[in-house]
């Protein structure tokens, strides 16, 4: 149902769950609501397809090690701007589980779907819970509320797996190299967690694109 108090703004969102700066992202997207209707187009893509789902040490992504801590200094600082405490995070996982649940999930409703997909990103970097692993996902579904036959779908029907493929070939064709990557519309594009007037004046901007087009 639309908010009638506030303009609707249409998003698409590339983005997984074992992005530290995605779950930076998802926060600054969640204060756009405070003026925006905000409808978001999710597309959850598999960016470490190569992980073991039980989980390796993060220093087997091969980033060299200065770049490495720049980037942990910089996601402490965005964290600690969004009022969140990160885990000691030493490990990163598989995704595809995480992201099929939350494919499967969508089918169930928004308020279903966004009470996984922010347990999620808590659970992995706030719990430092390992979300690759099966029984971990199984419980975090269940704490949601999603239904069984959904968890099990999830995992067998290749409906969601080809949604995957399909968010996959979105990002190729948009030349995404990042996540997130954030559209508002078809012109206004954010690479990355970027500060939160930022979010809003693109946000600004894609609306605007948005009433000169009738939508």
């Amino acid at each position: 149902m639309e908010d009638s108090s506030r303009p609707v703004l249409y998003a698409t969102v590339f983005s997984d769950y074992i992005c530290p700066f995605c779950f930076i992202g998802d926060l600054r997207l969640e204060h756009l609501r405070d003026h925006y209707d905000l409808k978001i187009n999710w597309r959850l893509v598999e960016i470490h397809p190569e992980t073991p789902a039980t989980g390796m040490p993060v220093a087997r992504l091969g980033y060299d090690a200065a770049r490495w801590q720049q980037m942990m200094a910089s996601l402490g600082r965005l964290a600690k701007e969004e009022g969140v405490s990160l885990a000691g995070h030493d490990f990163t996982t598989n995704s595809r589980r995480a992201l099929l649940l939350a494919e499967a999930a969508k089918d169930e409703g928004s308020e279903l779907f966004y009470r996984l997909h922010r347990r999620l990103f808590e659970a992995f970097f706030v719990d430092d819970l390992n979300i690759g692993e099966e029984t971990v996902l199984t419980g975090l579904a269940a704490e949601c509320g999603l239904p069984r036959e959904v968890v099990q779908r999830a995992w067998s029907d290749d409906r969601y797996a080809g949604r995957l493929r399909q968010h996959l070939a979105a990002a190729a064709q948009y030349q995404v190299r990042a996540t997130p990557t954030v559209f508002f519309g078809e012109q206004q594009r954010l690479d990355g967690a970027l500060p939160p007037e930022a979010f809003l004046a693109a946000a600004r901007a894609g609306h605007a694109d948005q009433q000169r087009a009738g939508r």
